[in-house]
């Protein structure tokens, strides 16, 4: 029960532990108690395809669960985070996630790890969420007019997702001719029920194994084949028109750095041959986003891209891995035109929020984004509200750890009443 006192909002209690996510293997888990009864708790996500300048994800790396137990970043929260926090005010979101940032004191969080601090920075988030009896999106995103983001659903996968030979990783879809987030799910969930079929019929019933992000992962061999097999099983599910597709290449998984060059179906490409796959691609398919199409360091054949595929969303992860400096430089060169936001990467609310706003002031989109390791947390969902970010990519309309999510966006629609849905007619806005 909410106390009517001033310390109400005080940090009483942090505790972590260590559970499991969705692929089985250790993360961090907080939970926050504030003095009025607030109650806030998170699960840390992790990457399987990381970027090499994310926030270092803490890991044991001794005998217990191969190496990646995380029992050093659970013990660094509750015996230092949680002393320096205690008493704080959970509202102070900037100063907790300061102190924390000090007390670490690198610049990759390489000490405390960034899944220690993230999970204390968002667990204090909605603590202070609830000890206000406010949601979680309404808390962060203030007195908005909030827009329901679109889902990118990732129903192929490739790459680091999944154990064929398909080059690029993951091949989502996104409703553009829904009215609202909640037939938007309706949509990508009868079209992945649609494309089921046609993977089973293709290449046999084993082929509808799914990925890390819940995507089917057939035996394909070509990229064209995989924008193939997708485009019909949209179009056995009536939204041909109403649906377009998304890309997330994550070339740096299939960049030689010795040649510089990316190695498609087995042979050696140029960036610039690269880049002529990707315009012979748009013209073919409904292709509206390519995510990370080229190696996380290649900010001038970003800038390339970004030029030459006009008219198309071109998407940092690997490339600016939320974090400002490297945003600003991409800013500055005019490589990519869109944020990818992964709050792991960066490790913390605050920090986030930062690279949501710098990518808005210039003219950048956003799309805030789950990772392959996941759990049944669904804080992204209410961020991406808060954020009016207008995109989401969190996986397929399958596994609970995908799904939370949708779940959750649904019923901040229902909640809202009246909202406007961003994939409506949905135009790159630049």
């Amino acid at each position: 029960m909410l106390r009517n006192m001033d310390d109400s909002f005080d940090i009483y209690e942090i505790k972590a532990r260590q559970v499991l996510d969705s692929r089985g293997n250790p993360t961090v888990e907080a939970e926050v108690l504030t003095a009025g009864g607030g109650y806030g708790h998170t699960i840390v996500p992790s990457g399987a395809s990381t970027g090499t300048f994310e926030a270092v994800e803490l890991r044991d790396k001794k005998e217990k669960y191969g190496g990646k137990s995380v029992l050093n970043a659970v013990s660094n929260v509750n015996d230092i985070i949680a002393q320096e926090l205690i008493g704080e005010d959970a509202r102070n979101q900037r100063l907790i996630d300061q102190i924390m940032l000090n007390l670490d004191g690198t610049e990759n969080k390489g000490n405390l790890g960034a899944n220690a601090i993230l999970a204390v920075s968002l667990a204090v988030a909605k603590a202070a969420a609830d000890t206000a009896s406010l949601p979680l999106y309404k808390y962060i995103g203030g007195s908005n007019a909030y827009v329901m983001p679109a889902p990118m659903m990732n129903v192929l996968n490739g790459g680091q997702h999944a154990g064929n030979a398909l080059d690029f990783q993951e091949f989502m879809i996104m409703p553009v001719g829904a009215d609202s987030f909640a037939e938007a799910v309706r949509m990508c969930s009868e079209t992945y029920q649609s494309l089921k079929k046609v993977v089973a019929e293709k290449y046999g019933k084993d082929a509808v194994n799914v990925g890390d992000e819940g995507g089917f992962a057939p035996p394909v061999k070509t990229i064209d084949e995989a924008l193939a097999v997708l485009l019909e099983g949209v179009k056995k599910a009536g939204y041909e028109d109403e649906i377009v597709f998304t890309i997330d290449s994550a070339a740096s998984e299939f960049y030689d750095e010795k040649s510089g060059s990316y190695m498609i179906a087995g042979e050696k490409v140029s960036t610039d041959k690269l880049i002529d796959i990707y315009k012979e691609m748009v013209e073919q398919y409904p292709i509206v986003s390519i995510e990370d199409p080229l190696f996380e360091e290649d900010f001038e054949g970003f800038k390339t891209a970004t030029k030459e595929l006009k008219g198309i969303q071109i998407v940092g992860d690997d490339l600016f891995v939320t974090n400002t400096k490297r945003l600003k430089k991409g800013i500055e060169m005019g490589a990519a035109n869109s944020l990818l936001l992964k709050v792991n990467q960066i490790g913390t609310l605050s920090e986030s929020i930062d690279a949501a706003n710098m990518a808005f002031r210039n003219g950048y989109s956003l799309v805030v984004s789950h990772r392959s390791g996941e759990s049944e947390d669904s804080t992204i969902a209410d961020l991406a509200v808060a954020l009016n970010a207008g995109q989401i990519k969190t996986g397929a309309p399958a596994r609970g750890e995908r799904t939370a999510k949708y779940n959750q966006l649904m019923r901040i629609e229902e909640e809202l009443q009246i909202s406007k849905y961003a994939g409506k007619d949905f135009k790159i806005p630049f």
